[in-house]
């Protein structure tokens, strides 16, 4: 069973970047991106990052201050650069091509963290911010501060940065793990059809000892395993504009519904679907929206 945590926050640990897009720069970066979400959808989040000393990174946290996310995790550096990657969309997904050596790589947490990281009610990691051996060291130390929170994992394979032997050691320590069609393939070295999701879902939490399995397959639609029980709902037609930070916006949702306790399984993939769908339609993975307290997800301005 998943612990509750209605008023604990979330931190979110890894990249924080723009996102080089056909249709301009953008805020990016995985751990950002949940983090921006869980925000609008009512929680506390803090993103675990660095950005560097020059342009790009003042408007980044320019941004973050802006949406009114916990800046206090993320770090300024004034010997390397802030972080880009560029995008390139087509009908086979995104493909990436992400700057090395960047202020993200070197995450640095305070000597005296603030007492309430402790009692934060989730840790949001993924794989790619996890690519330099400072990382991992700063990344372990923030998993025992928080040792209480629920540990979530988003695995997210960005070649080069794809080692299976990281992400299997990564996804041992975790309690939810969230993945998409492909990687799912990858990881377990099987053909899975979407049919089939459940029985990679089960073959995924055998082989980590990780009970909660989430995998998406795009428009296909998205699954999740917990407490021993496959729960699917099939995707809607839409008008993609860029699929960029959609798995991102579906993850915070999720987290936002398993924290909360409210939701049923489906209910909870029915809402990280309607939201992943409504950034998929905009530019970005941060389009600015409301929710209603129905759930309903409208456009809006910053």
């Amino acid at each position: 069973m998943i612990k509750r945590n209605v008023r604990a926050a979330v931190l979110c640990f890894g990249e924080m970047l723009w996102d080089s897009l056909p249709g301009g720069l953008f805020p990016g970066g995985a751990p950002m991106n949940v983090a921006y979400h869980l925000h609008q959808l009512g929680r506390r989040a803090a993103p675990v990052s660095a950005v560097g000393k020059d342009a790009l990174g003042d408007e980044l946290f320019r941004r973050v201050n802006g949406w009114g996310l916990d800046t206090s995790l993320i770090r300024t550096r004034d010997d390397k650069p802030t972080g880009w990657v560029r995008v390139k969309t087509g009908h086979a997904g995104p493909a990436y091509d992400i700057m090395k050596n960047v202020a993200w790589d070197w995450i640095e947490l305070p000597k005296n963290p603030p007492g309430w990281v402790k009692q934060a009610g989730a840790l949001i990691f993924g794989s790619l911010a996890q690519r330099a051996t400072h990382n991992r060291k700063q990344f372990k130390r923030l998993r025992g501060l928080c040792g209480n929170a629920l540990k979530i994992f988003d695995v997210n394979l960005r070649p080069p940065y794809d080692s299976p032997e990281l992400v299997w050691s990564l996804a041992q320590s975790a309690d939810v793990i969230k993945l998409n069609h492909d990687e799912a393939t990858r990881l377990l070295k099987r053909n899975y059809s979407v049919k089939q999701l459940g029985l990679a879902a089960r073959d995924l939490s055998q082989k980590t000892n990780c009970p909660h399995i989430c995998i998406t397959a795009g428009s296909k639609g998205a699954g999740l395993l917990l407490d021993s029980h496959w729960n699917w709902v099939p995707g809607n037609p839409i008008k993609v504009k860029d699929t960029v930070g959609a798995g991102d916006s579906f993850l915070a949702a999720l987290v936002h519904g398993l924290l909360a306790g409210d939701q049923s399984a489906p209910d909870m993939l029915t809402r990280a679907r309607s939201l992943a769908e409504f950034v998929a339609a905009h530019d970005g993975a941060t389009p600015a929206y409301t929710v209603s307290s129905a759930g309903k997800i409208r456009a809006a301005k910053f």
